[in-house]
């Protein structure tokens, strides 16, 4: 949805590190975990044209909560992938926590079977103990160094599959990584559009 307007959306933002901190003290989504968040999802459709859920970790629940909510359901980095896939070729999707590899590549790969791209998603080392101790600056230059070598590979794409990896962007020198809030929120605002459209 090139050329949206997003000033004129109203955005509300809750952050619930306590599930990713369940996560990773799991070492991956439980039932119980999957349940709590899809609450949550469903008390944030209550009053929302779209929910985004940010969380890659997470992202899995977005689903299971599309089919309940009465507004659309979605998952950020759904988006990226598809956007990141859509002109073939290599794609390296950058991950910073371990637990968010296996639904990223699931993810990546799920949306690759229709254009025939080849997925790498990876792991950047240490980033995500560098963002948990409050060192941003730190955190976003590493993975702005692992894009940059993924570009050096020759690689076409490299996604930063988390949201919070979105600053890295303007830090990479040897290409431009893609990222998942515009990705996102356009997707949104169509899916929210067609709703509103149909009511």
């Amino acid at each position: 949805m090139p050329g949206a307007d997003f000033a004129q959306v109203r955005l509300t933002h809750a952050v619930r590190a306590d599930l990713l901190a369940q996560v990773e003290a799991s070492k991956g989504l439980t039932s119980s975990i999957a349940e709590e968040t899809a609450q949550a999802l469903l008390a944030l459709a209550a009053d929302a044209d779209a929910v985004i859920l940010t969380c890659s970790s997470l992202g899995p629940v977005a689903a299971n909560a599309a089919g309940e909510a009465s507004v659309p359901v979605l998952r950020v980095d759904a988006a990226l992938a598809d956007e990141s896939v859509k002109n073939g070729g290599r794609v390296v999707a950058l991950c910073a926590v371990a637990t968010t590899l296996e639904p990223t590549r699931a993810l990546f790969e799920a949306a690759a079977t229709a254009t025939g791209a080849t997925v790498d998603v990876r792991l950047v080392p240490s980033a995500w103990d560098l963002f948990k101790a409050g060192q941003k600056d730190r955190y976003l230059a590493l993975i702005a160094e692992a894009a940059d070598r993924a570009f050096g590979e020759g690689v076409e794409t490299v996604a930063l599959a988390q949201a919070s990896m979105t600053g890295a962007a303007v830090l990479c020198r040897s290409g431009t990584p893609l990222t998942s809030p515009g990705a996102g929120l356009r997707a949104a605002l169509a899916l929210a559009g067609k709703t509103i459209r149909a009511a």
